[in-house]
């Protein structure tokens, strides 16, 4: 509990009292209370918070929780630059839902970092460059052939161009999920819109109410980008990814198409497109793409194979098409 202020506050613990513990759940010690009588009378000092990270000296920010209401954990927010999250971050930055190296499982990250090669996610693509100047050889490591190192320099490559959605949620910014991502995405088209709107975005700010108005995001997702985006580490980093990655432009979501509005179901085995691709694809005409049948969705699209949600579509008389009528409806031909 003494990661929360407030708990400190109301119990009135000071750095150097004699307090009295407890076993909580049968596991965690917590403390129940402070012996006073024990407390010298000069007094002790309160516990101060660090507004800078101790490893980074990013900022410390105290988040709102879902309510509304400020949040009892503090959390730094050099998300790019902390040593204490980079090995982490960097796994998610190379995970097959955002950037999506092959060759940089979590081992590889791990041994990479540990030799001081890759600290931030800029490095990833400058490691050809580095090793053809001399500073290392790769295929003198164990573990790493020819062939292996250059198809790890092929991957990292062939990622320097990205759509934006994957390329913001790579970032690993609080609360941004694939779906966050993809409505930021959606909203701004470009990075350079969502970074100049966010590096501005202050409470109270017209740029923050933009972010805050985005359907399905809201104030505790728009601090936590603010968050990011506002401190200084972290645009440092982002200057020297973007020396190397082009995000892509987002295409802006389609209002007046024919499914605009509507909840579309996909079911059975599509043959034109991955089950992500439909997603994004639906998205980009408007639609609410929902994994189950209910009697709030307005379309199924039924490949080969549909089971019982073709069915369920069926008992709710919901219109149901296939994957061709789909291209069709939505003017793909």
């Amino acid at each position: 509990t003494l990661h929360n202020a407030d708990e400190i506050e109301r119990k009135d613990i000071r750095v150097g009292d004699t307090v009295v513990i407890q076993r909580a759940g049968d596991v965690i010690p917590q403390v129940v209370e402070v012996v006073f009588d024990k407390r010298p009378k000069h007094g002790l000092p309160k516990y101060e918070f660090p507004t800078r990270c101790p490893r980074c000296d990013s900022a410390v920010v105290q988040e709102m929780d879902e309510e509304g209401a400020a949040d009892v954990v503090r959390r730094c927010s050099g998300g790019l630059v902390c040593p204490a999250q980079a090995v982490e971050r960097l796994k998610h930055f190379c995970s097959r839902l955002a950037m999506d190296i092959e060759g940089l499982g979590d081992k590889q990250i791990e041994l990479f970092h540990e030799k001081g090669l890759i600290k931030e996610p800029a490095d990833i693509f400058t490691l050809q460059r580095r090793m053809e100047a001399g500073e290392f050889n790769l295929m003198e490591w164990e573990g790493f052939g020819e062939t292996s190192v250059r198809n790890l320099f092929a991957s990292i490559e062939a990622r320097r161009t990205i759509p934006l959605n994957r390329f913001i949620y790579a970032l690993g910014i609080r609360r941004i999920g694939e779906t966050n991502a993809r409505r930021l995405a959606r909203h701004f088209v470009t990075f350079d819109a969502l970074r100049v709107i966010a590096r501005k975005a202050k409470e109270g700010s017209d740029e923050r109410a933009e972010i805050n108005n985005i359907d399905g995001v809201g104030d505790v997702v728009a601090e936590a980008v603010a968050d990011f985006f506002l401190e200084e580490h972290n645009e440092k980093a982002l200057d020297a990814l973007l020396r190397e990655v082009e995000p892509q432009p987002m295409e802006a979501v389609k209002n007046d198409s024919p499914v605009a509005g509507k909840t579309v179901v996909f079911t059975g085995a599509l043959e034109r497109l991955t089950r992500d691709e439909a997603k994004a694809q639906a998205e980009r005409f408007g639609a609410k793409v929902a994994g189950s049948v209910s009697k709030k969705t307005d379309l199924l699209v039924a490949g080969p194979g549909a089971g019982s949600k073709l069915t369920k579509a069926q008992e709710f008389g919901i219109e149901v098409i296939s994957e061709d009528e789909w291209f069709a409806r939505t003017g793909q031909g």
